[in-house]
């Protein structure tokens, strides 16, 4: 059977499917590695791999208890922000993320939902301005979990608290533990305003 796709799909979804062909295509064009993931491109960048046992399951969780002393200037993080990720100097992620007074953050970035784009971690006052966050995330291949990543980033707030920047480093995990991938990178964020 036959479809003809104007009569049967709508302009916005025909829109939507060449926006995510587009958009992935670009991503492959811009960088190669065998795996997807979700809140992080490991295409982004480059690293060699390494064996390692993957610290996943290891982390213990940091809460605004680690420390105390620090954590009163750094809760003007909570609420919700839209951040760029950029590696090299090329933005490869747009990203909208929760941070929340408890010490978990989680994230929804612009990466095709099939690959996943659904992500979380915990964050640690570091400084009166400063957070440090630990963000973790399954790689996919071909719809199937492949891997993981841990992400590693550092950011300070600006004076007014609507902004931040940060520095990151993501490294990329086989299922069996093998490091295939890093990526160091930044961020830049906007605060989103109820």
């Amino acid at each position: 059977m036959t479809m003809n796709i104007g009569s049967r799909t709508s302009n916005r979804t025909v829109k939507q499917g060449v926006g995510a062909i587009l958009g992935v295509g670009i991503l492959g064009a811009l960088f190669s590695a065998p795996a997807n993931a979700a809140c992080v491109d490991p295409n982004a960048g480059s690293g060699k791999g390494t064996l390692h046992e993957s610290p996943l399951l290891s982390f213990h969780a940091p809460t605004a208890a680690d420390h105390p002393e620090s954590a009163a200037g750094t809760e003007r993080i909570v609420g919700t922000w839209q951040v760029s990720y950029a590696a090299g100097g090329t933005v490869y992620g747009e990203a909208f993320i929760q941070w929340h007074s408890d010490g978990t953050e989680w994230e929804n970035i612009d990466f095709p939902i099939l690959n996943g784009n659904i992500c979380m971690g915990s964050w640690k006052a570091v400084a009166w301005n400063k957070v440090s966050r630990y963000h973790v995330g399954w790689l996919y291949t071909d719809g199937t979990v492949s891997g993981h990543f841990i992400e590693t980033e550092t950011d300070e707030l600006s004076r007014d608290g609507n902004s931040y920047t940060g520095n990151n480093d993501t490294k990329m995990y086989n299922l069996d533990g093998t490091l295939i991938n890093e990526i160091v990178g930044t961020s830049a964020a906007k605060r989103i305003s109820p």
